[in-house]
């Protein structure tokens, strides 16, 4: 063990990732009174919130039998873990008492008073608490077990622009219907598209292994639409082709990620490809839980579902097609909280605003899909409403990140918004 080191974890690490409760070997890691507390208040809560709460309870509870929570118990990966009640003489004066986070605080300072020699820190994804730590002196950290290391600029994109020197490239590409992919580049990713250049001459083409192929036609029987773009053209290949069972799609407002999704399930559905549509997405972000919500299920969803509304009126006309669909079972609309222990066969899967989604809520539904199935990720990493995550620790990223040179993956960031000329020009500026 670490002698130098002591942790203090915070109820939103705990929330955030169960298994966290284990994850610090060789540390001696404390768990404030209060945490317990607090994960008392989650433990009745739907979906992996909930779950979190309850596996770190029993958890905790079958340590019990190793030794003494209060002296601390040791496990087999030498962390050590105990729990520590509140010393009320180490908050703060100017700090309420009450308040859960200021007396995981008192602790720090009751721990770093008797350890003056040892690194006490807070790990935490509360960002106002580890503000807090700071100004008092204290130290504080993230959790950084579900993060992606590279800077924004370098998240995959899933496609490239490559200006080539040799024009033979571009006329045997036409000619044989496919090019040697290291004649263009060395590092492509499986599924990886590309727009490649020499001159005035060019073509938009699919890494496919040890070749570059072009894309499926871009209209589609089932898919009554043009592609606005080169980004677009990449999605909708990537959504109608079969040997891709996960499609992660991300970009602004209005470049088109719901619109060509759902045509792709529209299409996929009137072709009997697949036997039902299936629509979820987390909702705390949103604002207060579901449950608050007055009526039936239906209605308590129907804030979270605007955006696939809109685009079924919006290519449709009016929403009859929608609920004709709803009604036979065809389209059906889930939170993500009660999709575990579900099975999805022959179904296409969309997971809208899946950046406001942990790793491990995104980890839940993608073992849930079943054959003849596919799931699709949308959402703008940009745009994280959820309170613990953001643009390098939300699922969605890690997903596209980890995942995207696996040969059933694919990726496409949407640069361009289509929506139109005011939706696009306030995406950039403001």
């Amino acid at each position: 063990m670490d002698s130098r080191k002591i942790f203090l974890i915070d109820t939103s690490v705990l929330l955030y990732d169960k298994t966290s409760i284990h994850s610090f070997p060789g540390i001696k890691t404390v768990i404030p009174l209060v945490v317990l507390d607090e994960l008392d208040r989650f433990k009745e809560k739907q979906g992996i919130i909930g779950e979190n709460a309850r596996y770190v309870n029993r958890f905790l509870d079958g340590i019990r039998s190793l030794g003494n929570l209060n002296e601390g118990v040791t496990l087999e990966n030498d962390q050590e873990i105990s729990v520590e009640r509140n010393v009320d003489e180490k908050i703060p004066g100017d700090l309420d008492r009450s308040g859960g986070d200021n007396h995981i605080i008192g602790v720090a300072r009751f721990l770093k008073s008797r350890n003056i020699d040892k690194d006490v820190r807070v790990i935490t994804k509360d960002i106002n608490l580890r503000v807090k730590c700071d100004s008092l002196g204290i130290s504080a950290e993230d959790y950084y077990k579900d993060r992606i290391t590279v800077d924004k600029d370098s998240i995959y994109h899933g496609w490239q622009s490559i200006e080539v020197k040799d024009s033979n490239i571009i006329d045997d590409f036409f000619e044989n219907g496919k090019i040697q992919s290291d004649r263009v580049c060395k590092a492509l990713n499986l599924n990886e598209y590309v727009i490649v250049k020499c001159g005035k001459q060019s073509f938009l083409g699919v890494c496919r292994g040890k070749y570059i192929q072009p894309l499926v036609s871009d209209t589609h029987e089932f898919i009554p639409i043009q592609a606005r773009n080169k980004e677009q053209k990449f999605t909708i290949d990537m959504l109608t082709r079969d040997d891709i069972n996960l499609c992660t799609i991300t970009g602004r407002a209005g470049s088109g990620k719901t619109f060509l999704t759902l045509l792709a399930g529209i299409s996929g559905l009137q072709s009997k490809k697949y036997k039902r549509i299936i629509i979820t997405r987390t909702l705390e972000p949103v604002g207060k839980p579901i449950g608050y919500l007055p009526g039936g299920m239906d209605e308590k969803l129907d804030p979270w579902i605007g955006s696939i509304v809109d685009n079924f009126q919006n290519h449709f006309g009016d929403l009859t097609y929608f609920h004709l669909m709803k009604d036979k079972g065809n389209i059906e609309i889930s939170p993500l909280a009660f999709i575990r222990g579900r099975t999805f066969n022959d179904a296409f899967i969309i997971v809208d605003e899946a950046q406001n989604s942990t790793i491990h809520e995104l980890k839940t539904i993608i073992t849930r899909v079943g054959e003849n199935s596919k799931i699709v990720l949308l959402g703008d990493i940009d745009q994280i409403d959820t309170q613990y995550i953001d643009t390098y620790s939300n699922g969605l990223t890690i997903i596209l990140e980890k995942m995207k040179n696996e040969a059933i993956t694919g990726h496409v960031t949407l640069i361009k918004g289509e929506r139109s000329e005011l939706a696009t020009l306030a995406s950039k500026i403001i």
